[in-house]
């Protein structure tokens, strides 16, 4: 019996859409997706929840010293920023009439390109 995956069932947010936070420190701050971890429900969001780690020298890096780096936050802290409408948003999926799925903003009701 192997173990699954616990994360969210349907995935409408993608890497590179700005997101704004409504929960957490770093509430109201808004950023770029940089990378999803779907298996574990998490996002990374560039310049959100930063955190200091002191690094010791390596070759890569002589001198070392204290590097700052952006730590994941849990998929629903975070929600889509409608630029048209300039609020946050949820994202739903339309099927057009040729078939495709699309994504469609709740707030404008502009479809996003995937």
């Amino acid at each position: 019996m192997g173990t699954q995956p616990i994360g969210i069932s349907r995935w409408t947010l993608r890497r590179g859409d700005e997101v704004v936070v409504v929960a957490g420190d770093d509430r109201g701050r808004r950023g770029k997706i940089v990378k999803i971890d779907r298996n574990r429900g998490r996002v990374v969001v560039e310049g959100v929840n930063r955190v200091k780690r002191h690094q010791r020298p390596t070759q890569k890096n002589p001198q070392g010293g204290v590097v700052e780096k952006d730590l994941s936050i849990h998929v629903s802290n975070v929600r889509f920023w409608d630029a048209t409408k300039s609020k946050a948003s949820k994202i739903v999926r339309k099927r057009l009439d040729d078939g495709r799925s699309v994504r469609v903003s709740k707030a404008s009701g502009e479809t996003l390109e995937d």
